[in-house]
């Protein structure tokens, strides 16, 4: 019968006893771990719509707009009601806001452009910006009143 030596026990006892120590310490370091992660990390629950409005993206399709042009230049409308709104413009005042909107244009620069004077182009600016939001406000809840 074989006997196994003294020296071997020890040894296979000191290996062993060394194996459940490196356990038992990578156990604690994991729960550690975990323990502080859970201290940073905040549940989706808990966040406010501000936080999750910086978290969370909206797909944007050039489909979804309508498309305004005036000389070449297009503006590109996503919300319904403002583009029904534009689209009942005379065409003439379309192209004024076109070209003030998009190409950030100067009255004189786009009275060149339509071979009107600097102040007619203003006039109907201010004028049909004017409409613009006149309709709009009808359109929105509670006739235009913000709250």
């Amino acid at each position: 019968m074989d006997t196994i030596p003294r020296n071997d026990f020890i040894l296979r006892h000191r290996y062993d006893a060394f194996c459940k120590a490196v356990l038992r310490n990578e156990a604690k370091d994991y729960l550690r771990e975990m323990g502080q992660q859970r201290d940073r990390e905040k549940s989706l629950d808990a966040l406010t719509q501000q936080e999750l409005d910086k978290l969370s993206t909206v797909d944007y399709y050039p489909s979804d707009s309508y498309v305004f042009s005036s000389h070449g230049y297009d503006l590109l409308i996503d919300n319904e009601l403002v583009a029904e709104a534009f689209a009942s413009l005379p065409q003439q005042e379309q192209s004024i806001l076109i070209l003030h909107c998009v190409l950030d244009l100067a009255d004189g620069e786009i009275g060149s452009f339509m071979g009107m004077s600097r102040s007619a182009v203003q006039r109907h600016r201010t004028s049909t910006l004017k409409q613009l939001r006149l309709k709009l406000m009808a359109l929105m809840p509670e006739g235009g009143k913000r709250g």
